[in-house]
């Protein structure tokens, strides 16, 4: 088990993934808000560079998982014009936002949104030419279970992409991050979204998951190969790809 999957939202008290839908549903109408504040924006940026890098394997059908309100389904949508973007995730508070959100991109035909146990996908083996999945599966209840169907689902060939909030490792924004994440990440969060121990969680998830090259690691293990990653904005975030 690793450090992350025994940090569950709300004290503890239940089942990790009931309680991080709880938690997703509560936060939801200022989810996005928050995101882009916290974040100065930069948030967006990291989408991008994700998406460009899946632009030389022209996928058609494409899996969002962990999709929440839709931001990098609807940005897979307008940057790679695949057939179809499938966004699943366990809260239907998060993915109400995104339908609106598809509906305002005039998106409906393109984009569609699925009630999903990401540990437990519904979908057929080799179904997708690409799965995505940003700042996501550290919530996981069972990391290699959730990467394990995430392979189950690509075709062979096809490429998984990933972004997650990460710890930088390098003086000075390694302490300048444990400083920002510590106390102003989980009081704006808790000012903003009436949630009193929503951020808390969120931040020691960053700091449990682990990320660069035991990532790499536990990719390999599943069966991905052709893995590599990227850090972003000094390490606060990292990009993940591997091939089927």
């Amino acid at each position: 088990m690793y450090k992350q999957e025994k940090i569950k939202p709300y004290n503890g008290s239940g089942e990790k993934g009931k309680l991080v839908e709880e938690m997703f549903d509560n936060i939801a109408p200022t989810y996005d808000t928050l995101n882009h504040r916290l974040s100065w924006d930069i948030d967006k940026g990291w989408r991008k560079k994700a998406i460009k890098r899946l632009l030389p394997y022209h996928p058609n059908k494409i899996l969002d998982i962990a999709t929440g309100t839709g931001d990098f389904a609807i940005l897979a949508a307008r940057m790679l014009k695949p057939q179809s973007v499938t966004g699943v995730d366990i809260s239907e508070g998060m993915m109400q936002i995104g339908r609106g959100k598809v509906r305002q991109e005039g998106m409906q035909d393109i984009i569609s949104f699925h009630k999903e146990d990401c540990l437990n996908l519904s979908f057929t083996a080799e179904t997708f030419d690409a799965v995505t999945a940003a700042f996501g599966i550290r919530n996981f209840q069972d990391l290699e279970k959730g990467l394990s169907e995430m392979y189950r689902v690509l075709k062979t060939g096809g490429h998984l992409c990933i972004i997650e909030l990460t710890t930088p490792v390098l003086f000075p924004m390694k302490q300048l991050f444990r400083f920002y994440s510590t106390y102003i990440l989980p009081g704006y969060g808790r000012l903003v979204s009436k949630d009193e121990s929503a951020y808390e969680y969120l931040n020691k998830t960053i700091a449990a998951f682990p990320q660069g090259e035991t990532m790499m690691e536990i990719l390999k293990k599943i069966g991905f190969s052709s893995t590599s990653f990227k850090r972003l904005t000094f390490g606060v975030c990292t990009m993940y790809l591997a091939e089927k």
